[in-house]
């Protein structure tokens, strides 16, 4: 297999994706990672990683960790998902995409192997990015878990530090109804003796980690009990942060940080208390490399999606927030925002809970409803059914770009138009935004 467009089309079209097909893709099972990288020869055991799980923020955590790190003077590997436009954001070394000569040499060069293992989708890329950071000798990985812990893929290495970045109802249908429960399949990422840091503390989950802690007689440490982190301001260049421990001691009188969205906040501070762990283990990061990442990170790690700011008169955000939680956040974004009229382009996924989601949106917006290219989307007859029943009215869209260009075309210089509700609504916007 040359072409690395061929080798993207069989990745996609011979192998099971829950990204297309939804639960059909997944597997209660390590033993498919197992045996792939069994017969890589272990790639995940030849250099140290961070492993980062969570409902919601657990990509930006991973991208701040690795803008850190890079900064530092070390080869970060980074793998996250799903990806916006190109596969290869899945895998990147020192935040660049993996050369596309990389996939398709993986692929020629496995193609028995995954003919008799006979992967799903994201079987095959957890095991080319832990035999790609192999191959490109980095010093260190940051591996975001894709769904759940338990049974994640990725959950077969053993990480110097463990981060879970907080529990929300997502994927119920695959994890379980109850935060407990989620949380006690994001649990499964913790490890023997090793340090697990929690993102954000609720009174449902953080028995769950307690116990799963003492069990894997592992360091707990919630980063709220921490670290206090404080906004200053917001300016151009980023959000303001003084940063302190909770014992009182400055760490950042005045820290920049570039990811404005307000939920980020959340996202640092378990990044920072994750620094801490490793700055511990004797690795070499300084407060100045801490600074200037935090200031750069979009440029040091290329992260995509998160409060991501497409224009200006009008104000156009999107942002790839897709849960209860997430959305809150964007919600209480927009209360930071003098505008005029809001705008809201969304498209979900079919399995999503929207009796969660729409009685958070409010009523006076102009609502764009369109269906994400993808098996998975909600159609928009009966995202409109369904929004009708919480009082929002809304108009259906042929695509996502139809409901984007209608919105500016609608909205005036001093309005919002806000574009998100899934990662597939990005994705599409994002595309066509590049290839515009």
């Amino acid at each position: 297999m040359k072409d690395y467009q061929a080798t993207i089309d069989y990745l996609y079209n011979q192998l099971p994706m829950f990204q297309r097909t939804g639960n059909k893709a997944l597997r209660k099972t390590l033993e498919g990672i197992t045996l792939l990288c069994t017969a890589l020869g272990h790639p995940q055991n030849n250099y140290p990683t961070v492993h980062i799980g969570g409902t919601n923020g657990k990509g930006s955590t991973a991208h701040i960790v690795m803008a850190i790190l890079k900064q530092a003077g070390y080869k970060v590997g980074l793998y996250t998902s799903p990806h916006y436009i190109d596969f290869r954001e899945r895998i990147k070394i020192n935040g660049e995409l993996l050369p596309q000569e990389d996939v398709v040499d993986f692929v020629s060069e496995n193609q028995e192997i995954i003919q008799k293992i006979q992967p799903s989708f994201f079987e095959i890329t957890v095991a080319m990015a832990f035999h790609s950071f192999q191959k490109h000798k980095v010093d260190i990985a940051i591996i975001e878990v894709g769904l759940g812990g338990n049974f994640d893929s990725t959950n077969i290495i053993n990480p110097l530090v463990s981060v879970i970045t907080n529990i929300g109802y997502d994927h119920k249908e695959v994890l379980g109804d109850s935060l407990a429960l989620i949380a006690g399949e994001k649990a499964g990422i913790i490890k023997k003796q090793t340090p697990v840091i929690i993102g954000e503390q609720h009174e449902e989950t953080s028995p769950v980690f307690l116990k799963k802690a003492a069990e894997m007689n592992a360091p707990i440490l919630f980063s709220e009990e921490l670290m206090n982190i404080k906004l200053l301001h917001k300016d151009a260049v980023g959000a303001h942060y003084h940063i302190s421990s909770k014992t009182g001691e400055q760490l950042y009188s005045d820290l920049v940080f570039e990811l404005k969205g307000d939920y980020q906040r959340h996202n640092l501070r378990a990044a920072l208390c994750t620094i801490e762990q490793l700055k511990k283990i004797s690795w070499s990061i300084s407060q100045e490399d801490v600074l200037l990442a935090c200031r750069n990170v979009v440029a040091l790690s290329n992260i995509m999606g998160r409060w991501q700011q497409l224009g200006e008169k009008p104000l156009i955000i999107a942002d790839s927030a897709h849960n209860a939680e997430g959305i809150q956040y964007v919600i209480d974004g927009f209360k930071q925002i003098n505008y005029q009229t809001l705008h809201l382009v969304l498209g979900f996924s079919r399995e999503k809970d929207l009796s969660l989601i729409f009685p958070l949106l409010p009523k006076n917006a102009h609502y764009y409803f369109c269906k994400p290219n993808q098996p998975r989307g909600l159609k928009t007859e009966a995202l409109i059914e369904k929004a009708r029943a919480f009082g929002i009215e809304g108009l259906a869209y042929s695509s996502v770009q139809a409901a984007f260009d209608a919105a500016q075309e609608a909205a005036h210089k001093d309005d919002l138009i806000f574009v998100g509700g899934s990662i597939f609504v990005l994705a599409e916007l994002l595309t066509q935004e590049k290839k515009t």
